[in-house]
């Protein structure tokens, strides 16, 4: 019998198992105050329950964990990037940074990315599938076992869009903000998307306390849709429209990223336009000088970001340039997975032929990952 991956049940659901079990309504409460605030590992740890139902436990549920296949520490600040390897055998990528306000960390939501952003790493390897709830919790308590820093904020702009995977993500906050949890407020959430209005309109409507952050990078349609296939769908009206409905049910600014590329998105032309889109708007601009990938050609100076943010301070737009961190690290998301992804592949080709081995991921804690 396949066991059920205990940290994707909601409180109510494990009372639920509790009681079918044989046991009083508290223990729910209980079983998950051991997984979300102590996060033990293994049932053996909860020594306030019975032997016998450490036992019972153990043979219907797990605790999963995820492996550090990869860790990569800045030597600039204290960013570190994490390649953790899930239970079957995918990859994702979870970075840690320090600012003066916490530590925030940045997770994944999906194996792979189905969107399709042309300067974007996650798309080239593919979709494999969303992420669990578990799953992205265990990229916060596996990080925070490893460097015991509390994660203080936290960013869903990993691999994957998060609104493709909406219910998990949902179920994700309801876990991580519970008080018999984690209990993190989900006012020091982020939510980046790449502009999926319907779902930023169900967004809306829960009025979580999420922060929004949509990906623009253009404010042309025929550019946008080139670099970013979602908005042959969703064009940039629809999802400005959404944006300002996001606000006026939430009370929440929503921020504009918009990742600048070298003869791309960062003209004269550019700048008026995008001024002219959110004129009147409740929102914030982050320019990201765009991270260099591989396979595609968008390049971008820092200066060249400073330069079109006083092309839009000109025009009346305030925007800031984000802080670059872990630069030296390939800190953008995306690019470990991509590599690990070949040399599995190179491995598994070299297996094949049996001409030589590689080592397909380093992994600096040993066999289990810690």
């Amino acid at each position: 019998m396949e066991k059920t991956d205990i940290l994707s049940l909601s409180l109510e659901e494990l009372t639920e198992k509790m009681v079918e079990m044989g046991e009083p309504k508290f223990r729910g409460k209980e079983l998950f105050s051991w997984l979300h605030q102590k996060q033990v590992t293994d049932f053996s740890q909860m020594t306030s329950l019975s032997l016998q139902l450490r036992r019972k436990l153990d043979e219907i549920f797990c605790i999963n964990r995820l492996k550090i296949a990869r860790k990569l520490a800045s030597s600039m600040d204290d960013t570190v990037k994490y390649l953790y390897e899930l239970p079957d055998s995918n990859f994702v990528e979870t970075v840690l940074m320090a600012y003066h306000h916490g530590n925030s960390l940045c997770i994944s939501t999906q194996v792979g990315c189905r969107m399709g952003c042309q300067f974007c790493a996650s798309a080239i390897a593919g979709f494999v599938r969303h992420l669990t709830p578990a799953e992205m919790l265990l990229q916060i308590y596996e990080t925070q076992r490893d460097t015991g820093r509390r994660i203080d904020n936290l960013v869903l702009m990993g691999i994957g869009e998060p609104l493709d995977n909406f219910d998990h993500v949902l179920k994700f906050f309801r876990l991580l903000s519970h008080a018999s949890g984690y209990g993190l407020s989900l006012r020091h959430v982020t939510v980046s998307t790449c502009g999926l209005v319907p779902q930023i309109r169900q967004l809306a409507d829960l009025r979580l306390g999420v922060t929004l952050s949509v990906s623009l990078h253009s404010p042309d349609n025929h550019r946008r849709s080139e670099i970013m296939p979602v908005n042959r769908k969703y064009p940039i009206e629809e999802l400005l429209d959404a944006c300002r409905y996001y606000f006026s049910m939430t009370g929440r600014r929503v921020t504009m990223e918009y990742a600048v590329m070298e003869g791309v998105n960062c003209s004269k032309e550019a700048a008026k336009q995008l001024a002219k889109r959110l004129k009147g708007m409740q929102c914030h601009v982050n320019l990201i000088p765009v991270n260099p990938v591989a396979e595609r050609q968008f390049r971008a100076m820092r200066k060249t970001a400073e330069q079109f943010q006083a092309k839009l301070t000109s025009l009346g737009i305030h925007s800031t340039i984000r802080r670059t961190l872990g630069s030296d690290i390939q800190a953008a998301c995306g690019q470990l997975r991509r590599d690990a992804n070949r040399q599995r592949d190179c491995a598994c080709q070299n297996l094949f032929s049996e001409s030589f081995h590689i080592e397909v991921v380093e992994n600096p804690h040993g066999g289990d990952g810690n």
